[in-house]
């Protein structure tokens, strides 16, 4: 199978305009495609396909894709790459029209952007069925001709992270519990030997003093994991490095404040923090960036048992604050309270930390873009570049005072884990509460639970967990190795 790219046309007479890709296919086959297309009805629109068969004899079937306007650039409305998104949609689209023929091996067109064509057939193919009997057919996208292959490498590689953390976030949690988490990222570095990575158990946890986490991690039987990852790719390992920092709940029952059960199967994606900056650190790898990253990730369940934690309980984190903890779901920001404490030990270029922690996030901005609450402007131009990118957006919030005293203002302890008035402002107060934990000027948070999951919002991803925004945090590690902190 083949698929190649056309743009909407803007010739008076409507004829098609190809990529060249698109021309070179159509002058093997005499100009037939180009006519096909003709006869066929109104011009392609943007995400659209059409689909031939019998043109040529290495090519049984061959979609063409409609990508839109010609050199679109960047969407300042949109903030993206509007090139980029096209290519990305028409591409999986296409990929995935020739998959349910039972096509198992695909050339795609590079479309004039290779990365973004790749990107796109990898992430429009991928599908979690490893418990179905009944499978899809496995399809193999390559890259039509030569010209590109380097940029199509690295798109695959860029796709083949986001899938890994969509694989993660997608198995049930009885097969990815914090031990499985942590072996199955364990396994997918093995092979490169300037990364380290430590499985800390309960023990350990318990000598760093991380009471906010513990008391999170016991109720429920599985045990806790810390797992932290040393890649050293800087030409100094002793160079600052990139701290990332991932919310790992397993499973997220609620604990006593349980969650309604309608839905709560997804809650087996609520470690998609430790998902997003595991699967960014086995892309870096992958792609041999030049710097030093570090992962963090605190990994548990939560669950209610006569071990959990109650509403009003009061625990005390790394750092030696006391926390309040006044609703047993809010529970993602005392695993990041201990694990940020800890961020600090080894003199950070940046942290970042990624939690799906709010659903307030989600009422905000639902899955169009990652929340990003920073103290440091020159990290958000990074990450808010490197998402126009990607075209996994992201979009910056408020870290005010003003939240700050909602959850300061506690009658038992330093903070409460909620603010004071409840629902209102609920990523905010999140957000200001794991400031709290915070001492480096360089530092993000990125709230992921409205992008969470994709239902049709995202055209080259099918329904499920979506794996977001790992392909923004490689591209943003990519833009760090290459500038000096300010």
């Amino acid at each position: 199978g083949l698929v190649v790219g056309v743009y909407s046309s803007e010739k008076e007479d409507g004829s098609a305009q190809f990529t060249s890709g698109g021309d070179a296919f159509d002058r093997l086959v005499s100009g037939k495609l180009r006519e096909l297309l003709s006869m066929c009805g109104p011009p392609l629109k943007k995400g659209k396909t059409r689909i031939f068969h019998c043109l040529h004899q290495d090519f049984p079937s061959v979609v063409v894709v409609g990508l839109g306007k010609k050199n679109a650039g960047i969407n300042d409305q949109e903030n993206w790459n509007e090139d980029k998104e096209n290519i990305r949609a028409a591409v999986a689209a296409g990929c995935r029209q020739l998959q349910d023929l039972e096509i198992p091996c695909v050339e795609v067109d590079p479309c004039g952007d290779a990365q973004a064509a790749a990107e796109g057939a990898v992430l429009g193919l991928h599908e979690y069925n490893e418990l179905k009997q009944k499978k899809k057919p496995a399809v193999t996208p390559q890259l039509h001709g030569s010209a590109e292959s380097e940029a199509w490498q690295k798109g695959v590689t860029y796709a083949e992270g986001q899938n890994l953390a969509r694989y993660l976030m997608e198995a049930p949690a009885n097969y990815i519990t914090p031990i499985k988490f942590a072996e199955h990222v364990e396994q997918k570095l093995r092979s490169f030997s300037n990364v380290k990575v430590h499985i800390r158990p309960e023990s350990w946890i318990t000598t760093q003093q991380m009471g906010a986490f513990l008391s999170v991690a016991k109720g429920s039987t599985e045990p806790p994991i810390f797992l932290e990852i040393h890649y050293l790719g800087g030409a100094n390992p002793n160079d600052s490095p990139l701290v990332f920092v991932g919310k790992g709940v397993t499973f997220d029952s609620g604990g006593i404040s349980l969650k309604p059960s309608s839905g709560m199967d997804a809650m087996r994606a609520d470690m998609g923090g430790a998902a997003t900056i595991c699967s960014a650190i086995v892309t870096a790898a992958a792609l041999n960036l030049p710097l030093n990253i570090i992962g963090l990730a605190p990994l548990c369940e939560n669950m209610p048992s006569g071990k959990a934690n109650k509403p009003g309980d009061v625990v005390r984190a790394k750092n030696g604050k006391t926390i309040q903890v006044d609703n047993t779901d809010a529970e993602g920001r005392l695993l990041l309270a201990d694990a940020l404490c800890y961020a600090h030990n080894f003199n950070a270029k940046a942290i970042v930390d990624a939690a799906t922690l709010t659903g307030a996030m989600d009422v905000a901005l639902g899955s169009a873009a990652t929340g990003v609450f920073t103290n440091s402007s020159w990290l958000w131009t990074h990450l808010y570049e490197a998402s126009i990118l990607t075209g996994d957006r992201v979009w910056r919030m408020p870290l005010f005072e003003h939240y700050t005293k909602q959850v300061t203002d506690c009658p038992l302890a330093d903070l409460s884990n909620i603010g004071k008035y409840s629902r209102a402002g609920g990523a905010c107060t999140a957000a200001a509460f794991l400031k709290e934990f915070v001492t480096a000027s360089h530092w993000a948070h990125l709230d992921i639970a409205g992008v969470m999951s994709n239902k049709d919002e995202v055209p080259y991803l099918r329904k499920g967990m979506a794996g977001r925004p790992t392909r923004t945090l490689v591209e943003f590690a990519a833009r760090l190795s290459q500038d000096r902190y300010g």
